[in-house]
């Protein structure tokens, strides 16, 4: 039997990037809609994005002083143990005073301690795995887990395979519709019609190779018969804002950060991008092309894996991050001149799209619920 409405509370627990913020408030806004009146609290990681982005998306966030081990010996790692045993006890408080019906983990640093205590307290608990390839931490969490959420096929390699739910990522619910939002696009970011856009996605925060390879092709891109929108992350805005500034290219928009990607993609052309999860499924719903640049600073290389996936299924390109420099950028023009490569690469990339993956994960959260 369902519970009183009045006790459906859930934790959702996840952040550091976009990646892991924006599939949790999608989530959320799911489990919303199905059951307006449930409660929803959100754990982060002080000092990180999700502390801003979560209350701007009208939820309330707890944060724990949480971070990441560095993965060579350092002292520190003795300051990262020392935190993560205040999380622990901070997120077993929380749990506590919240008791939520389940817990949700998205990944991110403050998942670990949020969810390992919920699941010690016999609290049902959902992990939502973005990546072909998982990290430590929801490999450690997947054991008490009840549910795993997964993205890609084959995932019974690493998690028990009865645990298993093949939901597909969520992404924002703006970009269901995006293609059919070309006008509005052109007009909020100042574009001519009928030109080619390329868009660069320098990640939430920075991505310094894609924004080197950028800034030294900058002369070159200034010439061509294309508009760019440039997306630099907040750590490099500085930097590619005093290079834009130098050179006075007229065809290039600059943001440190793009809060509509619903017209960013409705615009686009052609996609540069890293390869988080999140990203992928968002170029595969709005069948953009688009070329991969994994990073390097990842845990298990996993954004490699994600490339490959799609590059297997001929619907996106990948440069490496150590070419990315010299030749991201002179394949990029080749690619968006070229309208038949662009069309095979948008029909294969728009049919691995998987739809609605939020409500699908606010069901089994749901079920979760009902079976307690």
């Amino acid at each position: 039997m369902r519970q009183n409405l009045q006790y459906r509370r859930f934790i959702i627990s996840g952040g550091g990037t976009g990646g892991h913020i924006f599939p949790a408030i999608s989530i959320a806004r799911a489990l919303l809609k199905i059951e307006p009146k449930s409660e929803i609290l959100f754990v982060g990681a002080e000092d990180r994005m999700e502390m801003e982005k979560v209350p701007a998306a009208g939820f309330q966030i707890i944060g724990l002083p949480v971070s990441g081990f560095i993965r060579k010996l350092s002292l520190k790692n003795i300051k990262v143990l020392i935190n993560l045993v205040k999380s622990l006890r901070k997120a077993g408080k929380i749990i506590r005073d919240f008791n939520p019906s389940v817990a949700i983990g998205t990944g991110g640093y403050a998942s670990g301690p949020t969810l390992q205590i919920a699941g010690k307290n016999g609290i049902p608990t959902l992990l939502q795995e973005q990546n072909s390839y998982p990290g430590i931490t929801n490999k450690l969490l997947a054991k008490r887990a009840s549910k795993i959420c997964v993205a890609y096929q084959g995932m019974d390699k690493y998690f028990p395979e009865d645990k298993i739910v093949f939901t597909g990522n969520p992404v924002r619910e703006d970009l269901e519709e995006s293609n059919n939002k070309i006008s509005e696009a052109l007009e909020y970011f100042d574009l001519q019609s009928g030109k080619k856009t390329l868009l660069i996605l320098g990640g939430s925060l920075g991505a310094r190779t894609i924004n080197l390879a950028v800034m030294q092709k900058l002369g070159d891109l200034k010439n061509e018969d294309m508009q760019i929108i440039w997306q630099s992350g907040k750590i490099y805005y500085d930097s590619a804002i005093k290079e834009v500034s130098s050179i006075q290219p007229g065809n290039i928009r600059l943001y440190d950060f793009i809060s509509r990607m619903d017209l960013a993609y409705a615009a686009a052309d052609l996609v540069i991008s890293r390869a988080g999860a999140g990203t992928i499924s968002e170029l595969c719903l709005c069948g953009k092309p688009s070329i991969l640049v994994p990073s390097p600073n990842v845990a298990e290389d996993h954004q490699t894996y994600n490339a490959r996936t799609l590059v297997d299924q001929n619907a996106a390109e990948h440069i490496s991050d150590t070419e990315a420099i010299e030749k991201l950028m002179p394949r990029a023009l080749d690619l968006i001149r070229d309208d038949s490569a662009l069309s095979i690469l948008s029909q294969n990339i728009v049919k691995m799209a998987i739809r609605d993956s939020a409500g699908k994960i606010a069901e089994e959260v749901l079920k979760l619920v009902n079976d307690q």
